[in-house]
């Protein structure tokens, strides 16, 4: 009996079962992949392999598998290279005196504007303008401009609502006129209607008592 024969019978855990470890066996014999010798050779050698071709094939299988532990090992490095150069000490420290630059400006920004809200918030009756002694004349005149042209504006405005005042009282006036014109004709027109009535009555009493009875019937 043959070593492959032998050995099927060391793995079969009974007479009727077959493992499929030499069903793969007996298979690569059937098609020529493998020699009843080389399988044979092979049990004898140190090294697993049956025949060239799952050398060959085994070489290859090795090869990719490293060829994907180097590329999964450049992928690796590559993340580390990039999470590097962000906690790097020299990005770092750019990035803290950045920093430290930004905040110091913005504590000066909120310093002026602290100052600039107390100066704003101090009462002027209490300050002095700080005036050299040369300008002590030319702020005098500035200020007496000053008072000069606050009195030409009052004036003008006193004026301008005087102005309006006016052509108010003569519209007003106007209306005024034009209504005591009218109750002056009208008053002229009853004067001249009571003189006819008096020379009527004194001429004709009956007829100036029936002309009245009518225009009183006919009002």
């Amino acid at each position: 009996m043959s070593m492959f024969h032998f050995q099927m019978h060391q793995w079969d855990l009974s007479p009727f079962s077959v493992t499929p470890a030499a069903s793969l066996l007996s298979r690569c014999v059937s098609v020529g992949a493998a020699s009843q010798d080389e399988i044979d050779s092979a049990f004898s050698e140190p090294s697993p392999v049956f025949s060239a071709r799952l050398r060959e094939a085994e070489e290859l299988i090795r090869k990719q598998k490293r060829l994907d532990e180097v590329q999964l090992q450049l992928e690796l490095l590559k993340v580390d290279e990039q999470s590097a150069g962000v906690a790097h000490g020299f990005h770092l420290s750019q990035k803290n005196e950045k920093l430290q630059l930004l905040g110091n400006h913005l504590l000066g920004i909120l310093r002026e504007h602290k100052v600039l809200r107390q100066r704003l918030m101090r009462p002027l009756a209490r300050t002095n303008l700080p005036v050299l002694a040369h300008l002590h004349a030319s702020v005098v005149d500035s200020i007496r401009l000053m008072m000069d042209f606050i009195e030409c504006l009052e004036e003008k405005l006193r004026s301008t609502h005087n102005r309006t005042t006016s052509t108010n009282s003569l519209a007003l006036l106007d209306n005024s006129l034009t209504l005591l014109l009218t109750m002056a004709s009208e008053s002229e027109m009853l004067f001249q209607r009571i003189q006819q009535w008096r020379s009527i009555r004194c001429s004709r009493p009956g007829a100036f008592e029936a002309q009245t009875s009518s225009e009183l019937a006919a009002s």
